[in-house]
């Protein structure tokens, strides 16, 4: 398994960079629609095109003037261009080159990372004539595209996917892979060394797929597991170690490259925003997940009611992970540590489980017989049957008369039923509604 390219779309403001964006994004063909519950915001997603996946990042920090650059608007710069394995410069044809576009182009010229100059905001035929004017940047041949109106999107995209890794991976991998993701000091380090430190047999460190990253298997009840790196950027400075959109990079990459997530929370400090930012990710990318309560020894006077009380926390706080098993530990006393890798192993294989059609229909049926399928404006949905038709996340296509008269509450209805049967605990499922021809 590979992680993802990372694209990254650089530009100084006003430039359509996000609008550009969302429209990849809305292109996309692979992902999973949103998902009510999830806390997410728009800089980071899953893309396709012509059959291959990547993670589209917007950087939308890095703020031009007529000034020399800051510290800042350089350091920003310089954590896409390190993360990246494509650059996108946006520019837009109706100021020309500036010279903020002149020393954003400098610094990526000399990365010698790939870059596809994007020339934005050409609307009318007429004006792309002037997009030659951005040769002078040094940066190979300018796309003209409009964000607003999609247009030259199909070869801006060719020109980004030719510029992808060479993913090849050759070496036969039966590990179960998973990562540790969480905001800064949830004390995922301090876990990594304390399970480490509990599996006596440690096979090797392998090189990642991902720039300096260091992979580690190792061997628990005859099973073995790879533990994904999610070291990323590892500069001094606020801006890589407190900033959201970069620690949500690291967990993207660490994500991409697993089959199960472990979400990783302080029980001393609770749940913020960014748990949820990061979870939601893992959660769209439809990666088996755990949620991990790491730091329960700092917990005092507890009860017989206290965990019961952080379970249901967590259970309003990610509502969209109703599926995912808790376990509470603690990196220090080692507690619990000990059923992690028993938990991974269940929650992977839940993820590659295979039901029989014959057996789903069964189910499928019982449960419209005890809860009808619905009418709207006095026409009924009608079911036909289901199969399913992948693996990780485990998918399900369900034939209808027509896929409109499926409300969510209902399609929820037939998920919970199929659960209730079935134990996909730790996995989330997708449900596809198709008209039967």
């Amino acid at each position: 398994m590979m992680a993802n390219p990372i694209v990254a779309i650089v530009g100084r403001p006003n430039v359509g960079k996000s609008t550009l964006f969302n429209r990849i994004a809305g292109e996309r063909i692979s992902i999973v629609e949103d998902t009510p519950g999830v806390t997410r915001d728009r800089i980071y997603t899953h893309a396709e095109w012509l059959g291959k996946n990547f993670n589209l990042i917007d950087t939308g920090g890095i703020d031009m003037s007529d000034q020399p650059l800051t510290t800042q608007i350089r350091e920003q710069a310089e954590v896409a261009i390190d993360e990246a394995d494509v650059i996108v410069l946006v520019v837009d044809v109706q100021n020309g080159i500036t010279d903020a576009d002149e020393k954003v182009a400098q610094l990526l010229y000399r990365s010698n990372k790939p870059v596809v100059l994007a020339v934005n905001k050409v609307d009318n035929p007429e004006r792309r004539s002037d997009i030659y004017d951005f040769y002078s940047l040094g940066l190979g041949e300018p796309y003209p595209v409009s964000s607003v109106h999609g247009i030259g999107l199909g070869d801006l995209l060719d020109a980004v996917i030719k510029n992808f890794p060479d993913t090849a991976d050759n070496q036969k991998d039966d590990s179960i892979r998973f990562s540790l993701i969480g905001r800064p000091n949830v004390g995922k380090s301090s876990l990594v060394n304390a399970i480490l430190g509990q599996q006596r047999v440690i096979v090797s460190d392998i090189a990642g797929t991902t720039r300096d990253a260091i992979n580690t298997q190792f061997v628990a009840d005859h099973r073995k597991f790879t533990m994904v790196d999610t070291a990323g950027i590892k500069k001094k400075g606020k801006l890589y170690e407190n900033t959201e959109r970069y620690a949500l990079m690291r967990s993207m990459k660490a994500i991409d490259d697993s089959d199960v997530v472990l979400v990783v929370l302080n029980a001393d400090e609770g749940i913020r925003d960014l748990d949820k930012h990061i979870a939601g990710y893992a959660h769209e990318a439809g990666k088996g997940v755990i949620i991990v309560v790491n730091k329960w020894d700092l917990i005092k006077n507890r009860d017989h009611r206290t965990m019961t009380d952080f379970t249901t926390l967590i259970r309003n706080e990610f509502q969209y992970l109703s599926y995912a098993p808790i376990i509470f530990v603690s990196a220090v006393t080692k507690q619990r540590l000990i059923k992690i890798p028993q938990l991974i192993e269940e929650v992977y294989d839940h993820a590659r489980r295979r039901i029989k059609s014959s057996t789903l229909n069964d189910v499928l049926m019982d449960a419209i017989a005890a809860n009808p399928t619905p009418s709207t404006n006095g026409k009924r949905l009608r079911v036909y049957y289901g199969t399913q038709v992948a693996v990780e996340p485990p998918t399900f296509v369900i034939f209808v008369n027509d896929p409109d008269l499926m409300h969510f509450s209902y399609e929820r209805y037939l998920e919970n039923r199929i659960r209730e049967a079935f134990d996909f605990s730790g996995t989330p499922i997708h449900l596809i509604k198709r008209a039967r021809k």
